[in-house]
């Protein structure tokens, strides 16, 4: 491993990222659907919530890695379960802007809670600079894959 080039490190870098990242969610899915939050309903939520209530529902869909038509009925859904609620633009009525609910905030500020417990249990033995560096890699990686967009 210590004479390993600058590629195969980037190259083993990119593998194990995509699987931990995988198995990242996975835990975090196993414990909230414990609770009764499906992957579905926190995740958007979630995104809603750190993007700022009022974004348009093309805007959530690329955060949260969704095609428009399946945010639409899980939106459809979080809507019924009166989460969040729909807005006309407006300036363009074809956008809706999605906006959390009082019971939306509630719920978010419940995943938070455990969302935060789960991850303290995960990172228990990575210290402060640990996690400096890795974000700072994280906002560069970030900022690479953004310029090429």
């Amino acid at each position: 491993m210590k004479n390993e080039s600058v590629s195969d490190l980037h190259q083993r870098i990119g593998i194990r990222l995509v699987g931990l990242a995988r198995r990242w969610r996975q835990a975090l899915d196993s414990r909230l659907s414990a609770v009764g939050l499906s992957d579905a309903s926190w995740a958007p939520l979630m995104h809603l919530h750190e993007l700022g209530s009022g974004i348009s529902q093309s805007e959530l869909a690329a955060a949260v890695g969704l095609d428009g038509s399946s945010l639409v009925r899980l939106l459809d859904i979080l809507v019924e379960q009166a989460l969040i609620e729909r807005r006309p633009h407006a300036v363009d009525r074809r956008v809706k802007l999605v906006h959390l609910t009082p019971a939306g905030r509630r719920t978010v500020a419940s995943i938070r809670k455990r969302l935060h417990a789960i991850e303290s249990e995960l990172l228990a033995d990575v210290d402060a600079q640990d996690a400096q560096v890795v974000l700072r890699v994280f906002e560069r990686i970030e900022a690479r894959i953004a310029a090429m967009n």
